[in-house]
């Protein structure tokens, strides 16, 4: 990763950070899904540079970079299009080359935490043709968990349903080139942290 841009969500008292990242995340996200390859491969990756991790609840900041290989994807991509419509409330700069020394590199991936007995006897019900209520008994004395991990909650545009998208940060001491998901995000390729 050679080259980025960096989204700061700029305050404003008529939006809450969450729904803003909410709004720009979902619009970032349909830009990469434009990018992708015949299989669902991104050549652009997401960091969050003030990403911080808590005992009790973690937060991913209120800033976005996104990297990639060359200037030129950065420039296909045109982030400044996919957030035209929030240019009260973000802020993107010119794409930029990542610098010569960084303090290090990280995963950004997504998780999915299994936490909602109710949703996983549902999906149970359905993969393994089971009534739910039968479905309900595998998970019957599953405790309730506090996730720390900081999310951006999505709305499906197949479904039409709302999402939580838990983003799990993984620090490593060597760059891993690979391609990234539609949501800019992977379990295996590291982006440079500076």
């Amino acid at each position: 990763m050679k080259h980025y841009i960096e989204i700061t969500l700029l305050p404003n008292p008529d939006i809450h950070l969450f729904g803003l990242w909410s709004k720009a995340f979902q619009q970032i996200h349909l830009g990469l899904v434009e990018m992708q390859d015949d299989q669902g491969r991104v050549p652009i990756g997401v960091s969050f540079p003030e990403y911080v991790t808590g005992a009790k609840y973690s937060v991913l900041g209120g800033k976005l970079r996104l990297f990639a290989a060359d200037e030129a994807t950065l420039a296909k991509f045109d982030a400044a299009k996919w957030l035209s419509r929030l240019s009260d409330y973000v802020h993107c700069t010119s794409i930029r080359p990542v610098p010569e020394k960084v303090l290090g590199y990280a995963i950004y991936q997504r998780e999915q935490p299994k936490t909602n007995r109710e949703r996983l006897a549902r999906r149970y019900a359905s993969r393994h043709n089971e009534d739910y209520d039968a479905a309900l008994q595998h998970y019957g004395d599953m405790q309730p968990k506090a996730i720390t991990t900081p999310f951006i909650r999505l709305k499906s545009l197949s479904g039409g349903h709302t999402f939580c998208l838990w983003v799990k940060k993984t620090v490593v001491t060597e760059a891993v080139g690979n391609t990234f998901s539609r949501y800019g995000l992977s379990s295996l390729a590291t982006v440079p942290e500076f």
